[in-house]
């Protein structure tokens, strides 16, 4: 059963690396199951493991270059040795809190410097220059004029801060790393593994396909639904896009644009529930909440956003003439559910358990068994085929339920087990196996971009506990708003476009909302809807040019210019920015206030919102819009956005009265062209 070749590529490298990742995705599944070690351990440890997996994974990159690869393994090893540290002092660094010795401040300077270096590897000069900017301001920032200054701190605070402590390095992001990201990340692996992409575009394919711009309806679909269990926008890039960008070509697309439906539809991802993206966690954490709440305040938004996205395709399919696919070549839907109805199951128990109050951690662990026993049991039953191969695998779905009754984790280890024994007897089982390895080691690689960020963004949010930075730059931040909240919120739209343009989502969150996020609350807007808002505009800094990560990654399938692919990102994406301002003017489309009436009613209004906004930035609707029909719907759009009181009534009658001149102006105009 070697998948060894697969995944990494042959050689010594690509097999220790390999092994790496299997390694690194046990020690995850034991930790989750059955808490053998206490938390700052565990959150060395993966700490290590992700700088391992980097160094490793450069070393089988400069294989052709022996001295670099040697110095790549010797990091990676130095990487892994350090990150034991916390597990063999751990009663000694207990005693000595605050005091540090020696030895504590040279492994927290190797081990700080070796977070650096990976994440400089991994992500380029932005982030790491950015932190590396805060730890020489928490060093010598007492040397800067009032108000930056600060009293001053040795080189032994700023060590005990980063390194041996849970305000630095080891802080709530990489505890949120280690214990729920990595589970959702690894269910996202295993259930793409068992084939969860086809299903999706086959159901997407069969429901809309046929229509007007179906090709890209298919992506908007397919994006979203598999962004409910990976919660990555680049990861859902590069493989839902692997299918549906050349689908929409295909059918007469031009590459820029399918590029940019990939990319915006993929990064929804991040806000779509259940899963969500690593941001939902760290959030939740932060303000102390559960996380169905989180994905309560989330969930309407997010639909919103695909709503927007798929209101813009059908425009756009209508400015170019495209039509779907013929009747006959799209799969049947219903086929295709009754195919692989049975990996539905572990996403319908992961969202019960969510909303049912389960922590994360838990409905993680359950979802991942879940998915292993539901995987092993299909290839059971397929293999053996006939009563025999059903029984055994309704027998498997019926263990798989009872976990909600808590049977205990032995029972789990002991059920994946049998069925594992069972594969590896039966012909056609290994190669489910070999699927099941090849989701240890995807779901491993796909959490080592999310965990060095969250390691690397510690020293950020160290100097800023250390040093108090934040509340002057709140301070500033006010002032220069003129306590108007419009502005806040424009400022703090384009402070998230700006910083998200050059570093990931997580730490684009995490400063902005440190930073920004308090000032929107002390201008009355609720905490969860200020957080909200910044994690939406981070998302959206991907679609962004100048950098535009996702929209780079959806260019380089499409074969399509970088730059034009990113600006199309930003005008399919042009009618989801008016989500986040709703939600902040009124809260109840958040469901954080208001009644299910109020929250209905700002539905109703943000649709019509995006409607009228879809069909300014697109100039099309039935027919080709004007130039004074767009700015009237602009006016409209605006004005149902705004919070005075006034301007719903005029926002509304502006909607009605521009949607039926257009309808009414439509129906001149066909007759004349028939």
């Amino acid at each position: 059963m070697d998948t060894k070749g697969e995944v990494f590529g042959q050689g010594v490298e690509g097999r220790a690396l390999f092994w790496i990742a299997i390694a690194f995705s046990t020690f995850q599944i034991v930790t989750a199951a059955y808490s053998p070690l206490s938390s700052l351990p565990v959150r060395s440890i993966h700490v290590g493991f992700l700088l391992l997996m980097v160094f490793a994974l450069f070393a089988t990159l400069q294989r052709d270059q022996p001295l670099r690869a040697t110095l790549s393994w010797a990091l990676g090893g130095l990487s892994a040795v350090s990150s034991l540290y916390h597990l063999i002092f751990e009663a000694d660094l207990v005693q000595r809190s605050g005091d540090p010795s020696t030895m504590d401040l040279v492994v927290g300077c190797v081990v700080i410097a070796l977070v650096f270096e990976a994440a400089r590897r991994l992500m380029g000069w932005e982030l790491p220059v950015l932190c590396g900017i805060c730890v020489v301001y928490a060093l010598f920032g007492q040397y800067l004029p009032a108000p930056l200054d600060h009293r001053g701190y040795g080189l032994d605070q700023v060590i005990n801060q980063y390194y041996l402590g849970t305000e630095g390095i080891y802080g709530i992001p990489v505890y949120v790393s280690a214990t729920y990201i990595f589970l959702f990340i690894l269910f996202g692996a295993f259930l793409e593994q068992a084939g969860m992409i086809r299903l999706f575009t086959d159901v997407a394919l069969g429901t809309v396909g046929h229509t007007k711009g179906g090709p890209a309806k298919v992506a908007v679909i397919t994006s979203g639904l598999m962004g409910t269990i990976n919660g990555s926008g680049i990861a859902n890039v590069v493989t839902t896009g692997q299918l549906t960008i050349p689908l929409m070509k295909r059918f007469g697309y031009r590459a820029e644009f399918a590029g940019a439906v990939e990319a915006t539809a993929s990064m929804g991802g991040q806000i779509m529930p259940p899963v969500m993206g690593a941001v939902a966690f760290i959030m939740a954490e932060t303000l102390n909440i559960s996380y169905a709440e989180v994905c309560k305040a989330a969930a309407i938004p997010a639909l919103l956003y695909y709503a927007s996205a798929f209101w813009m395709v059908h425009l756009e399919a209508g400015v170019a003439g495209l039509h779907g696919l013929p009747k006959d070549q799209c799969p049947s839907a219903l086929a295709a559910m009754k195919r692989q109805w049975y990996l539905i199951v572990p996403l319908a128990a992961l969202v019960y358990l969510l909303l049912a109050g389960f922590t994360p951690m838990y409905s993680g662990t359950v979802g991942l068994a879940l998915t292993a026993m539901v995987i092993l049991g299909s290839s059971i039953a397929a293999n053996i085929g006939g009563l025999p191969g059903r029984f055994l695998f309704w027998g498997v779905l019926g263990v798989a339920c009872s976990l909600f009754f808590k049977l205990g984790i032995d029972t789990v280890v002991v059920t994946v087990a049998v069925l594992v024994a069972i594969n590896l007897a039966i012909k056609g089982g290994r190669e489910t196996l070999r699927m099941s390895v090849r989701g240890l080691v995807e779901g491993a690689r796909s959490a080592v971009p999310v965990g060095v960020a969250c390691a690397l963004v510690g020293t950020l949010i160290g100097t800023m506990t250390l040093t108090g930075v934040a509340g002057t730059f709140t301070q500033g931040l006010v002032a220069l708003s003129g306590d108007s909240l419009f502005l806040a919120l424009l400022l703090t739209m384009v402070a998230s476009l700006i910083l998200g343009m050059g570093i990931p989502t997580i730490p684009t969150y995490i400063i902005t909302a440190s930073l920004v996020a308090p000032i929107l609350y002390k201008m009355g807007v609720p905490l969860i809807v200020s957080h909200m808002f910044v994690f939406y505009f981070g998302i959206l800094a991907d679609l962004t040019p100048p950098v535009a990560l996702a929209a780079f990654a959806a260019a380089s399938i499409a074969r399509a210019d970088f730059s034009l692919t990113g600006w199309w990102s930003v005008r399919v994406a042009m009618a989801g920015f008016v989500v986040p301002f709703m939600a902040v003017y009124d809260p109840s489309l958040m469901m954080v206030s208001g009644t299910l009436l109020d929250t209905a009613y700002m539905v109703v209004k943000a649709l019509v919102a995006i409607g009228l906004w879809g069909a300014a930035t697109i100039g099309y609707l039935r027919t080709p819009l004007a130039l004074w029909e767009r700015a009237l719907a602009v006016v409209g759009a605006v004005l149902l956005v705004a919070a005075i009181p006034w301007t719903d009534q005029v926002g509304f009658a502006l909607a009605a009265t521009f949607f039926a001149w257009h309808w009414w102006r439509s129906r001149r105009v066909a007759p004349r062209a028939a």
